[in-house]
């Protein structure tokens, strides 16, 4: 997946469950409504919980990859 445009980024590479969607949590905040924040993480676990926290606050994940070291999230912001 190329890379996509965003407003800002959140590098949670090296961290391990909570501690990327505590975050997440804290900096999608500093998006703008209607924003792009892009997640890198090395933690599978995110494949599962970054999702779930879009699904529910209401933010939209516009994009998800993964290569052999890194997944990608493109979450954007809701109300």
């Amino acid at each position: 997946m190329s890379e996509m445009e965003h407003d800002l980024a959140l590098d949670a590479t090296g961290l391990m469950c909570p501690e990327p969607v505590m975050l997440l949590h804290n900096r999608i905040n500093e998006v703008p409504v209607g924003g792009t924040l892009l997640v890198i993480a090395t933690d599978p676990s995110t494949t599962r919980d970054i999702p779930r926290f879009c699904h529910f606050l209401g933010h939209e994940l516009l994009a998800q990859a993964e290569d052999e070291k890194t997944f990608r999230y493109y979450i954007r912001r809701a109300t």
